[in-house]
């Protein structure tokens, strides 16, 4: 995935708290996954989650995607990010590259209900996070709030991608990763966030996630053409096979099937949140080889 060099990149929607001491861990409440306590079940019910938890807040926390510590300021991340060769070199521009062009796509194409696209930042943060939703550890992995319609995200994920979930990753893995998150804040743009409920295959949950994943298909089919309002060019210069394999390997990485196979020794369906391996690659795939948010009907 290459980047225009002399693109100039807008910091202005993600903001960065890395480093800042967040106050409160999840409280045990309910989780849209159905997750119990314990990093194993998290990791299987709520990875790429969306409102991970409504967690309950312990009323002691600060303000929705605030902290305590000396986080990064944005002014940091500006002077960092400021073109297309930033993203080529370091993760945290390609970040900020990657949101621009999702959001410059979806500002491109009414939602499902017809509506305007709303701009959605992407927050930053290390270990712990409080939001909208309560608080929340890094064992979520990342996720969206439709409280204050934001998408959080450690970026020590990308290294457990790999780590501890056998993907290849690369950078548009990663992409792939944001480019579902803000599948929810589109699903959320267009009211069919609430339908996402239960577990198991055919479960509510299971096709929220599946249509994520095929909204961040239809982003990929879209994203060397997709121009920036600022520049009029794209910011995506070149997406290769190799990516596209490598975002379809982070996806089934991440099926439920292979989660609990790989954590619990067996595979238990009736606890699905997420879908399979397969279904995972399959609806990323809809989405990437239409380009068409209609093919996305996952609950059709």
């Amino acid at each position: 995935m290459q980047f225009d060099d002399d693109a100039a990149l807008d910091t202005s929607e993600v903001q960065d708290n890395r480093g800042g001491a967040l106050g409160g861990i999840p409280g045990g409440g309910k989780t849209v996954g159905g997750g119990v306590v314990g990093l194993l079940v998290l990791v299987a019910s709520v990875v790429f989650g969306v409102d991970p938890g409504l967690f309950g807040s312990d009323g002691t926390a600060s303000a929705p995607g605030t902290g305590t510590g000396s986080g990064r300021s944005a002014a940091d991340l500006a002077a960092n990010c400021r073109t297309g060769a930033d993203a080529n070199r370091k993760e945290e521009c390609r970040i900020v590259a990657v949101v621009d062009s999702v959001q410059a796509f979806w500002k491109q194409t009414e939602t499902t209900a017809g509506k305007s696209y709303e701009p959605a930042p992407t927050f930053l943060f290390t270990s712990s996070v409080n939001t909208g939703c309560g608080n929340a550890t890094s064992d979520v992995g990342p996720f969206y709030c439709s409280a204050d319609d934001k998408v959080y995200l450690d970026l020590g994920f990308f290294d457990d991608l790999s780590g501890k979930f056998g993907a290849k990753g690369g950078p548009f893995a990663e992409a792939y990763v944001i480019a579902h998150e803000y599948g929810h804040h589109i699903q959320d743009l267009s009211g069919t966030i609430s339908r996402g409920s239960g577990q198991g295959q055919n479960s509510g949950s299971v096709k929220l996630e599946l249509q994520a994943d095929c909204y961040a298909g239809v982003w990929a089919h879209h994203a060397t053409t997709t121009r920036d309002p600022r520049s009029g060019k794209p910011l995506i210069t070149e997406l290769t096979q190799d990516d596209i394999n490598r975002g379809l390997d982070a996806a089934a990485a991440v099926g439920d099937d292979r989660i609990q196979e790989r954590y619990q020794g067996k595979v238990t369906p009736d606890t699905w949140t997420h879908g399979s391996a397969s279904q995972r690659q399959q609806w990323f795939s809809t989405g990437y080889g239409s380009g068409s948010v209609a093919r996305c009907n996952t609950f059709g």
